[in-house]
Order: structure tokens, then C-alpha cells, then sequence
């Protein structure tokens, strides 16, 4: 009996030794959208230091990325369905801002890759970056990490990288790339359904039974960001044909059509065609090149025609269906403003518009409120402090309303997929000119935060379906909030560093003369 016992113990471990090793794969990301005319450079302070509610290089984090809709969350999708385990790296982001400094770009690229060589053995390795990073001294921000990252792991390692829709990707990105998947959708609703896309590729490439291979095509012109709205046209056609492909043709294994980044001056600024295909390049580039030609066969449909605040003001007081949602187009904090500016707030303060709600991110304001107490007078100038190219402070008069922590919650699937959103300490000032039915609503917020999110502001007890004006600082990005609330939305074309018109910029760096930057 014993003999029976042993052997059977002894097949047994045969067996289990025979069983193949899991696959495991490290994810890591960096993530930043850098306005090259936004003169604040981004620090490491801006990353929470490297240790803060936006950085992450724990285990423990996994539990929190599940909870969220973002890239990262499908990677843990993608990893559950192929059967392969995952290492957690470290994972940075901050809202988007000027330049990264050299010593802020090469100390998180170290932790980076010191966090992913920390793991006992990669098989594979996913990426979250952004595509639109700027560095003083590295322009192409997102390539350089990739590149770095290649040197510690070599060549045959397969490296998938997922991209923003607003990225710039290069052709060397490409190259260096086992696949480069981008968001396909603006506002960004697919961020979990790529990532997951993106771990799908990396299981069935690890397993054998893909070869990817891809193809980018950049047509040369600038897609001007006001079209980049994926839910209308011109974009809208284009980008449900490259879902359509994906879904049709079992040998593209991911097509991603991004309108790219007008506000970095970069060799590859612009929109960008990527097709990854199942071991046939012919495929790859002859799909890229459709892509790119429907882009740039869009021309006609590009026409500039966004009024100025003063214009968008007149036109939201003359509606006869409310709230009118003005998207301040030249503050797009999504894109790297200041998140101060007052061109839009002078017009409704100098038109005596009723029943507006304008945010702004000004601690000095959040102080005097919290000093002033809930009641209490408010009488300062506001916004308008970070630089010159955000208007003037207005003088705001009024009382304290009510006082927050500015933490909110996003269940729902909106821009970026993020859940968890931080404003800092926020006040709410009741301006002169309210009436009881019509309120005049500033909100003060210590940090800079895109709407991306309702929450933003009914998390203050602002009713927005009761408001007659709606100020949100993004272009796109507040679309998915904003939409389901307002009876009109204008995009405004107001003064700022993310400004509509690319004719106000002096570009350096762009690789030749794009069609729409002048």
C-alpha cells in the first residue's frame, strides 16, 4: 500500500512538473500630456513626488486599478482572460502642464525600470504612455522611455504600449514596439476596452500564435482639436471604420486612428494612423495609408468658426433652452492650461449674465473663503494669477457658500476612465447679481482639475440642470459630462495656452510644414 501511496505521489509530481511556467508580464507607465507653451515646467512635485495619490509602485495598487475604467484596468482584463500573471511596476501620471524638467523625467524613468527589474522574470512587458510627453531635452518623451526601457530588457522581449488619443507617436516608437495601441475614441470612453486589447496581443504573442507586426502613416497636417470629437463627423466615420476592421478582419489585430496633439512642438506632432497586423506588413501599411488619406481627405471639413467669450456669452444669454455649457477651449486643462483663466468669467460679470457656474483653480481664493468662514464676505481678485496668458484677475464680490474637501467619485464610464478625482480644498462663492432662482456660482478650487466628470460640481450640491450658464475649461474631453445635462454646448475661442487657432503659436520643432497649423 505504501509502494501504491509513493508511486502515485511520484506521477503526480511528474505531472505537475510538466505543466508549463505561467507566463508573467510587468506593468509599468508614465503618463503626461505636455503643453510645449505652457511656461510652468512639470516637476516632481506635480507626480505627487513621486509618492503620491498618482504614483504608485506597489502590489497593492491592482486592487485599485480594478476598480477604475482606465488602461491599466484592462491590462488586468486582458491578463484574467489570456491565462498570463502580472507584475505590478511603477505607475506615474499628473495632470497635464509644460515640459517635464530633465531631472523629473530621468528619475521617474529610473523607477520605472528599477520597479520592473525588481520582478524574479518578465516574459512580456505593458506600457501606459500617454504619447504627447515633452521633455527639456527630449522631445519625443514617450520614445525615450521605450528606448531606455529597451536597453535594461533587450530586443526580444515583447513590449506593448498603449497610447492616448492625443498622442504623437513616432516611427521609432513603432519600431521599437511589439504593438502600440491607442484609444480610439474623444471623448476617451474606450480607455479599458484598449487596454485590454493591448493584453489580449501580449498573450497570444507569448503564446505563439501571433506575430505582430505594424505599420504608422502620419498624414502631414494638423487635425485641428475642436474636430477630434469621435462621435461626430468628420472623425466619427473614420473611426468607426477602424472599429469595424478590428472587428472584421482576424488578421488586424488593432487599428488605432489618433487625431494627435496640436500643443506639443515636437518632430512628430500630428495625427497618427497605426495598424498592427498578424504577420503581414503588406496588410499593416496598406490599411495605415487608408486611414490616412481619409484623415487627410477631411480637409473641407475643417474650418475654423468658433466665437470669441464675448460672442459665446451674447449667444448663451440669448437661449431659450437652458443650461448652455461654454467649453473655455483656451483653458483646457485636460490639455495643459492654467485652469485660471477670466476671459470667460469677465463677459458674464461685465454682461451681468444670470445663473452661471464658472470653476477656478486659485488657492489664494480658497484661503480668503475659509478665512471669511461659510457667510462670511468674499470680495478679491480672482484667477488670472499663474501667467500672462490667462486673462486678468476679475474682482469677485459675494458670500461663501458652502465649503468642500473636493474629493469625488466617477461611476460611470467618462473621459480617461478615472474614478477616484481630488480638487483639493474648495469654496463655493455665490457672486453679486444671484437672485433665489438664479444663482451666480464661482467655485475656487486649490488644484487644477479637468471636468471630465459632472461630479465635479454636483459634488458641491450645484444642481447643473437648474443653472442657465456652464463654464467648463476642456474642448472634447468635458463632452461625455456635459452632454447627457445641457440643451447646447458652444466651444469658445478664448485666449490660453491650449488656444484653438495653432496660428498663435511659434512651432520650432515640427517636422515640415503641416497643412492647419497656419
Amino acid at each position: 500500500m505504501k509502494n501504491r501511496i509513493w508511486m502515485l505521489g511520484a506521477v503526480l509530481a511528474v505531472m505537475c512538473s510538466a505543466q508549463p511556467r505561467k507566463f508573467v508580464v510587468g506593468i509599468g507607465g508614465l503618463m503626461h500630456e505636455s503643453n510645449s507653451f505652457n511656461p510652468a515646467k512639470t516637476t516632481l512635485a506635480d507626480f505627487g513626488g513621486a509618492r503620491g495619490a498618482s504614483t504608485t509602485s506597489s502590489a497593492d495598487m491592482l486592487s485599485v486599478w480594478r476598480k477604475s475604467n482606465t488602461e491599466l484596468t484592462g491590462y488586468l482584463d486582458g491578463a484574467d482572460a489570456e491565462g498570463f500573471g502580472v507584475f505590478a511596476g511603477f505607475v506615474a501620471s499628473a495632470t497635464p502642464k509644460g515640459p517635464l524638467t530633465t531631472d523629473t523625467f530621468n528619475t521617474l524613468t529610473e523607477r520605472l525600470i528599477s520597479s520592473l527589474k525588481a520582478a524574479p522574470k518578465l516574459d512580456g512587458i505593458l506600457l501606459a504612455l500617454h504619447g504627447a510627453m515633452v521633455v527639456d531635452g527630449y522631445p519625443q518623451g514617450d520614445e525615450e522611455i521605450v528606448r531606455r526601457v529597451r536597453a535594461e530588457f533587450g530586443d526580444s522581449i515583447p513590449l506593448i504600449v498603449t497610447h492616448d488619443y492625443h498622442g504623437n507617436p513616432s516611427p521609432e516608437i513603432v519600431r521599437m514596439t511589439t504593438a502600440l495601441v491607442g484609444y480610439q475614441q474623444n471623448p476617451h470612453l474606450d480607455t479599458r476596452l484598449r487596454g485590454k486589447r493591448a493584453a489580449t496581443i501580449m498573450g497570444r504573442t507569448l503564446r505563439g500564435e501571433i506575430k505582430p507586426v505594424q505599420v504608422i502613416v502620419k498624414p502631414p497636417m494638423v487635425f485641428n482639436i475642436i474636430f477630434q470629437n469621435t462621435y461626430a463627423a468628420p472623425f466619427r466615420p473614420i473611426t468607426r471604420t477602424s472599429m469595424d476592421l478590428e472587428q472584421s478582419n482576424p488578421k488586424i489585430l488593432a487599428v488605432s486612428v489618433m487625431g494627435g496633439y496640436q500643443y506639443g512642438d515636437v518632430p512628430y506632432m500630428g495625427p497618427s494612423a497605426i495598424v498592427v497586423a498578424d504577420g503581414d506588413r503588406a496588410l499593416a501599411e496598406r490599411e495605415a495609408r487608408r486611414f490616412s488619406d481619409m484623415m487627410w481627405n477631411a480637409r473641407s471639413e475643417i474650418a475654423l468658426k468658433v466665437p470669441d467669450p464675448a460672442e459665446a456669452v451674447r449667444r448663451a444669454k440669448a437661449a431659450t433652452k437652458f443650461p448652455v455649457a461654454l467649453f473655455d477651449a483656451g483653458d483646457n486643462i485636460g490639455g495643459g492650461s492654467a485652469g485660471d483663466s477670466t476671459f470667460i468669467l469677465d463677459e458674464l460679470v461685465k454682461q451681468k449674465a444670470l445663473g452661471w457656474v464658472v470653476v477656478i483653480a486659485d488657492p489664494a481664493a480658497v484661503d480668503a473663503a475659509v478665512k471669511a468662514g461659510i457667510g462670511g464676505v468674499f470680495d478679491m481678485e480672482t484667477g488670472g494669477k499663474t501667467d500672462n496668458m490667462h486673462g486678468k484677475p476679475v474682482r469677485v464680490r459675494g458670500k461663501v457658500k458652502s465649503m468642500h474637501d473636493g474629493s469625488y467619485i466617477e461611476t460611470e464610464i467618462r473621459h480617461g476612465g478615472g474614478r477616484y478625482h481630488r480638487m483639493g480644498l474648495v469654496a463655493v462663492i455665490e457672486a453679486e447679481g444671484s437672485t433665489d432662482d438664479d444663482k451666480n456660482l464661482l467655485v475656487v478650487t486649490t488644484r487644477r482639475t479637468s471636468p471630465n466628470s459632472i461630479h465635479q460640481i454636483q459634488s458641491l450640491g450645484i444642481y447643473p440642470q437648474r443653472q442657465r450658464i456652464l463654464v467648463a475649461k476642456g474642448t472634447i474631453a468635458p463632452r461625455a459630462a456635459y452632454e447627457p445635462v445641457a440643451a447646447e454646448i458652444i466651444a469658445v475661442d478664448s485666449p490660453g495656452s491650449t488656444v484653438v487657432n495653432p496660428a498663435r503659436f511659434t512651432f520650432r520643432n515640427v517636422r515640415e510644414k503641416l497643412w492647419g497649423i497656419e
